[in-house]
C-alpha cells in the first residue's frame, strides 16, 4: 500500500505528523509465512527506505509478535537482526498467545512461555536503547512543539514527528506551537527550555 505515490502524495499534505506506524509482525521470511502475511522483509525494507527518503526526520515504530509456533532460535535472531538494521524508534513486542478456533490453535511446535519470555525482553531491550539512542540525538537542537497539557510546572505536548517533550514556563503554552531547545533527555521525554 506504501507506494512511492502514496508517499510523495502524502508528503504534499501541510497538516501531517512523521510518525509511521508500520506492523511488521516479524523480521523472517518463514515466519511472516506461516502467520499468513502478504509481504517479505526485502518489501518491508523498501517501504521504510521510501518513508525515511521522503521525511528523514520520521518516527517509525512497530509491533512484533514472538513466539509464534514453529519460530526456531535462528528465525528469531533472523529477526533481531532485522531489527537492528531498521532500527525503529519504538516496538511494541507481543509474546503469541493461542486464540481458539485459529490456525495457529492447531500448529506444530508451540513455543513454550519461558522462551517467549526470553525473546520479549531481549526485543523489549533492544526497543528501549533504539528510543533512548533517537532522542539522546536531538539534545541541543531547536524543535517546535504543540503543548497539549501542564503537569506539575511543566508544560507537555509532541513535536511534528511525535516526540513527547516538556518545557517549565510561567506562560499558558496549552494548544500552542512554540521554538524550544532541547536541554535533556528525561526518560522517554524531552526536556527543552524556552529560545
Amino acid at each position: 500500500m506504501i507506494s512511492q505515490e502514496f508517499i510523495e502524495r502524502f508528503s504534499k499534505l501541510e497538516k501531517m505528523c512523521h510518525h509511521f506506524h508500520l506492523s511488521l509482525q516479524s523480521g523472517c521470511n518463514k515466519t511472516l509465512e506461516r502467520m499468513n502475511r502478504r509481504y517479505t522483509v526485502e518489501e518491508f525494507r523498501k517501504i521504510v527506505e521510501r518513508i525515511r527518503n521522503q521525511f528523514p526526520d520520521s518516527i517509525l515504530t512497530t509491533d512484533i509478535i514472538v513466539g509464534f509456533p514453529g519460530e526456531t532460535d535462528e528465525e528469531f535472531n533472523e529477526t533481531y537482526k532485522f531489527l537492528k538494521e531498521i532500527k525503529f524508534y519504538k516496538m511494541h513486542i507481543f509474546k503469541f498467545s493461542i486464540r481458539h478456533g485459529t490456525k495457529a490453535e492447531k500448529m506444530e511446535n508451540q513455543i513454550l512461555p519461558d522462551i517467549k519470555e526470553k525473546r520479549s525482553n531481549i526485543l523489549l531491550e533492544l526497543s528501549d536503547k533504539n528510543e533512548t539512542e533517537y532522542l539522546e540525538s536531538y539534545i541541543g537542537k531547536d524543535i517546535e512543539v504543540l503543548f497539549e497539557e501542564k503537569e506539575g510546572e511543566f508544560y507537555k505536548g509532541h513535536t511534528s514527528n511525535y516526540l513527547m517533550a516538556k518545557v517549565k514556563s510561567d506562560e499558558d503554552l496549552i494548544n500552542k506551537i512554540v521554538n524550544v531547545k532541547v536541554k535533556a533527555q528525561d526518560g522517554f521525554i524531552l526536556e527543552c527550555i524556552r529560545i
